[in-house]
């Protein structure tokens, strides 16, 4: 079996063998171990040409086959062997039922019950299948301590009895605004590391767009699943120029704007407009309009301004947070000048909640050094550095900082 196959079948297929075997025995360690088990019998079986015509179904056949073999050892599972051998291994799952199967464990990973940090690390194990090391490594802690995180909360969920199963209509938006922000912290955590010495982590925006898609294929009418699939994408399409050849960063104003990737501009486009025909104004959905202004415009001159000031303000009556309202600052300061933009900054940050986020800092900064208020930009800057967690964010404000020590407008000298 070829090692693209193997990447593609266990892609598409990870999370409805597991969920299928969740269902099944209503365990989810067992679920993990026999469809792992399964997919290595897979790669040593299936030759060039010579794999199953319904691979998806040969998976969770011969991970039953494994779970049963385990149970038949196991006193805690022997009661559910004649009804998983008179019906389940007889009835192929019904494509409406496996819909089920699938969203049920995405709700069960991303239980309120449980930590936002078990939640991701139970989604991106669970779900998108990576191993206990690939999510060790993504979120900078020690295999040994991921791996506790994981028996932690697989112990919550056995001792709090969370269910697994699809919440009714009408708890839906409340618990799926849970799942998409697990979605979206692995995304921005993939698209700006707040520990990493390099500031883009493709791996993760790539597992959250993923995620994001897997979502969209099982609840395609939901305007905020199709809004972050949206937002996802048009974000996504600047990865290869977020760093420039040295791995320092750029700003979008420098970015070489051929070089977006036009591929996922074109789905973000076609999602979003998924999105609005839907007719339901939501948050995730205005972030991929904003998203999509930025990528679609031919320059950072000829970007539609005051459309995103009036997007944010939208987001703003649907509830945004302060971060919002800083976002918006920004696009104020390019619609209507950096005097205009500090204000709006102002008005965000004057309870004092954001004056440990290094963000308000640097657009502070840049908006004074854009007034040539050297004094107050070269302070600005000093307070973010002190805040900043990554190397690259932070080389970059330094170079800021010195540029304006130097009496340039930026490290360029422009």
């Amino acid at each position: 079996m070829s090692r693209s196959l193997v990447a593609q079948v266990f892609a598409e297929e990870w999370p409805r063998v597991v969920a299928t075997l969740r269902r099944d025995w209503g365990d989810l360690d067992l679920a993990e171990d026999v469809a792992a088990d399964a997919f290595a019998e897979a790669a040593r079986r299936w030759g060039p040409g010579d794999s199953p015509d319904r691979p998806g179904a040969w998976l969770v056949a011969t991970a039953r086959r494994k779970a049963i073999d385990r149970a038949r050892r196991d006193r805690r599972f022997a009661e559910r062997l004649p009804a998983l051998a008179d019906h389940h291994l007889r009835e192929p799952a019904q494509a409406s039922g496996l819909v089920d199967d699938q969203l049920a464990l995405i709700f069960g990973c991303c239980h309120p019950s449980l930590a936002r940090e078990a939640q991701v690390a139970l989604t991106l194990r669970e779900v998108a299948g990576l191993s206990t090391s690939q999510i060790a490594h993504a979120f900078l802690v020690s295999e040994p301590a991921m791996a506790k995180r994981l028996v932690r909360a697989k112990a919550k969920i056995r001792s709090a009895n969370v269910p697994f199963a699809v919440p009714p209509p009408e708890c839906l938006d409340d618990r799926l605004s849970a799942v998409l922000a697990v979605v979206y912290l692995v995304f921005t955590e993939g698209h700006t590391s707040t520990h990493e010495a390099t500031l883009v982590r493709g791996d993760l925006c790539d597992e959250a767009r993923w995620l994001a898609g897997l979502l969209s294929r099982l609840l395609p009418e939901h305007s905020e699943v199709l809004g972050l699939v949206a937002l996802l994408a048009f974000t996504d399409a600047r990865r290869p120029t977020r760093i420039d050849g040295d791995g320092a960063l750029v700003l979008l104003e420098d970015q070489d704007r051929s070089r977006w990737d036009r591929a996922a501009i074109a789905q973000g486009t076609e999602v979003l407009a998924r999105a609005q025909a839907l007719g339901k104004l939501a948050a995730y959905q205005l972030q991929a309009a904003i998203a999509g202004a930025h990528s679609t415009a031919p320059s950072l001159a000829d970007t539609n301004w005051h459309g995103i000031v009036m997007a944010y303000d939208q987001l703003l009556v649907l509830g945004g947070d302060q971060v919002v309202g800083l976002n918006r600052a920004i696009a104020v300061g390019m619609a209507f000048g950096p005097a205009a933009g500090l204000r709006a900054v102002g008005e965000v940050a004057g309870d004092g909640a954001l004056d440990d986020f290094h963000y308000l800092h640097s657009t502070k900064a840049e908006l004074f050094r854009q007034l040539g208020d050297v004094a107050q930009a070269s302070a600005s800057y000093d307070r973010a550095l002190d805040l900043v967690t990554n190397d690259v964010e932070a080389a970059f404000l330094a170079a800021r900082l010195g540029s304006l020590a130097a009496g340039g407008d930026d490290p360029s000298g422009r």
